[in-house]
């Protein structure tokens, strides 16, 4: 078992497999915590395992990392589901190391919306504990939630030159590359996370991603479908996604028929419920159709699961995608407004809503441009050095 700095009693601490200290109430926790720490790194879906120990370990990371997993359900219960969890590791955070301790402040600052001192202590997580490898994921989960693309890759580059023998690294460094634009920086991150662990579903995204804005049409395709058999046992959120991608590439191919057996067999499906399984379906089929492919009904199915959206209001990137998917559909309309989530019927005097509209007082647009990164230049900012 790997072990780490000395416990207050001169026990050794054991380590998770990256070698950071953990404190736990009982060794044979490690398993399960390290389920989490890899798993959610890897986006596969043994990082959930953690729950199990909810209730039999009180450690504060323990408690933390259930609050994590809560809060990624991205619903209006997130909060209040995370917060027993988040407030026993609160209330035992002073026998935690201070890795520990500045992890579970980034999580309450998450869970109290404060999304800016989340990012500030998981950069400086970054630097402090280069090897906390669940933090630079989550800060860049929310670099991006916020459009900071030079964030996204500052922290990657920060832990880099400390945990280059772990492939999952080079995969968050290939995306922020990516999402910065700096695509020849991209490809050869992403290469080498590939090279060494054939299965990096994250750095197979961040290639498709380059393909795809270069134009790279059959090779992309050929590259996804190749690496497809690799995406087993990954969360939701990353299986669909890559088949998403893999659809992506069939419908600027002219492929049509083939994308739609994509869209009902591998993006939507496996988790319905979800939301980033939602706004996926969502936006494959707006891109579909915006290509002029018939997607039949299959608009009324995830609108079923959408009704129950209406009050979240977690992320406006999920509230678009939500709005967009019941208008699109035939059954019930959204009845609140998406940005004053007052009733649609008493906003701007009640006037009737304009075709193509989403809801009564805010006209549809094009949404699905919003992240494109074609019309983007190269950015550099990602340069200055990562600090909270």
């Amino acid at each position: 078992m790997p072990s780490g700095t000395a416990s207050p009693n001169n026990t050794p601490r054991p380590a998770d497999s990256l070698g950071n200290p953990l404190t736990l109430d009982d060794a044979a926790s490690l398993p399960l915590v390290d389920d989490f720490v890899m798993g959610f790194i890897s986006t596969e879906a043994r990082a959930v395992n953690l729950i199990a120990l909810a209730g039999t370990d009180a450690s504060p990371i323990v408690q933390a990392y259930c609050a994590t997993l809560h809060l990624f359900a991205e619903s209006r219960e997130a909060v209040a589901n995370a917060r027993p969890f988040l407030d026993k590791a609160l209330a035992g955070a002073a026998r935690a190391t201070p890795r520990e301790q500045r992890y579970i402040a980034a999580i309450e600052a998450w869970a109290q919306g404060d999304i800016a001192r989340a990012i500030a202590l998981h950069a400086e997580q970054a630097h402090e504990h280069p090897r906390d490898l669940v933090s630079v994921k989550l800060g860049q989960y929310h670099c991006f939630n916020t459009g900071d693309c030079p964030g996204m890759l500052r922290l990657a580059l920060a832990v880099l030159p400390h945990a280059a023998d772990v492939p999952y690294v080079h995969g968050m460094a290939a995306f922020g590359y990516e999402q910065c634009h700096l695509m020849r920086e991209a490809e050869a991150s992403a290469r080498r996370a590939i090279g060494m662990c054939r299965k990096e579903p994250w750095a197979h995204h961040a290639l498709a991603h380059v393909m795809l804005t270069e134009g790279r049409l059959a090779e992309g395709l050929d590259f996804m479908r190749g690496v497809s058999d690799t995406w087993t046992g990954l969360n939701s959120f990353m299986v669909t996604h890559n088949w998403w991608h893999v659809a992506l590439f069939l419908i600027d191919l002219g492929h049509d028929a083939e994308a739609l057996a994509v869209y009902d067999e591998h993006a939507w499906g496996v988790v319905k419920d979800y939301s980033q399984d939602q706004i996926g379906a969502v936006s494959l089929l707006a891109r579909l159709e915006l290509a002029g492919i018939d997607v039949g009904a299959r608009w009324n199915d995830v609108a079923g699961y959408l009704l129950q959206r209406q009050a979240d209001h977690v992320l406006p990137f999920l509230d678009l995608q939500y709005l967009y998917g019941l208008a699109r559909a035939a059954g019930p309309r959204p009845t609140r407004c998406c940005a004053t989530s007052r009733p649609l019927r008493r906003t701007r005097r009640r006037r009737r809503a304009p075709p193509g509209s989403v809801c009564a007082c805010r006209p549809r647009t094009g949404w699905w441009r919003m992240r494109a990164a074609s019309s983007r230049r190269p950015s550099r900012d990602w340069a200055r050095p990562c600090r909270a």
